[in-house]
């Protein structure tokens, strides 16, 4: 099983082009993923530089369409004409896909920072190997603060994956689903591999990949590979996690360096 993770700045390239089927054809030719992983897909947002407004989601499942989507809007606001502007993280999975949860993060009191809304969307899906549950998220870039009390709550949502439930039969919304130990928590994180807060996921029972495949090498960038202002150095803040049951599964884990298709850096990770 292969799976993207990728920053993909509303299909914003290096060369200021917005091009949703852009983004499909890097991600099929660099990976071909069972699974994709996308934050800042925008819906109808044409604030945000070189975009008209275009519907990313709707545009990425034509462009792959036999994937199926799953969105989560962190930002859902006002549009023009009584529509509404959405920014937020997809899933797209070639995987049958059982239950989906969308789980709102934390957004403190910022008075000195920027900040917005920002979302965990997670999807069980039916791996080669068994259910796997599989999140999408995307932490404050501006405060510090904001990302501790966002991870503080995936601490919170990790505790009701596990939490012992009444097993139900009957169709209904209370029919029971499969509630898989395996889990990959991955996205931007939006802190380098230094912070303690990377500690703080690993303190949760969570496995960095990229240091469970490569524990003597450095995290490679993942961002400002192409594109930084003066005195800004590329670094990793994109990352993969999995639970220590897949850890034997790893196969492989990389960076591809080269597309710029956006101003991050996909991460590529395979399991068996």
């Amino acid at each position: 099983m292969r799976l993207v993770s990728w920053n993909v700045q509303w299909c914003r390239g290096i060369d200021g082009v917005v091009d949703p089927a852009r983004i499909a054809r890097e991600m099929r030719q660099l990976a071909d993923p069972d699974v994709a992983c996308f934050q800042e897909v925008a819906s109808n947002f044409p604030d945000l530089p070189a975009s008209d407004g275009e519907d990313q989601p709707v545009a990425l499942w034509h462009a792959l369409p036999d994937y199926e989507p799953i969105v989560a809007w962190g930002v859902d606001v006002p549009g023009a004409d009584g529509s509404r502007k959405r920014f937020g993280n997809m899933i797209l999975s070639r995987l049958p896909v059982g239950r989906v949860l969308r789980h709102s993060l934390p957004w403190p009191a910022s008075p000195d920072q920027p900040s917005m809304p920002r979302v965990a969307v997670e999807a069980i899906v039916e791996a080669p190997f068994g259910p796997l549950r599989v999140v999408s998220t995307h932490l404050e870039y501006y405060s510090a603060p904001h990302r501790a009390a966002q991870i503080a709550r995936l601490a919170q949502i990790r505790t009701e994956w596990f939490a012992e439930r009444a097993s139900v039969s009957e169709p209904g919304p209370f029919r029971s689903y499969p509630c898989p130990e395996a889990t990959i928590v991955c996205g931007d994180f939006n802190l380098p591999p230094d912070d303690p807060l990377h500690r703080q996921m690993l303190d949760l029972g969570f496995v960095d990949a990229w240091e469970a495949l490569h524990p003597d090498a450095s995290h490679p960038p993942t961002f400002r590979l192409h594109e930084r202002r003066e005195g800004q150095q590329p670094y990793c803040c994109d990352f993969v996690f999995v639970t220590p049951d897949l850890v034997p599964r790893l196969a492989a884990i990389r960076i591809d360096a080269h597309t710029r298709a956006s101003d991050h850096q996909p991460v590529i990770v395979e399991l068996r």
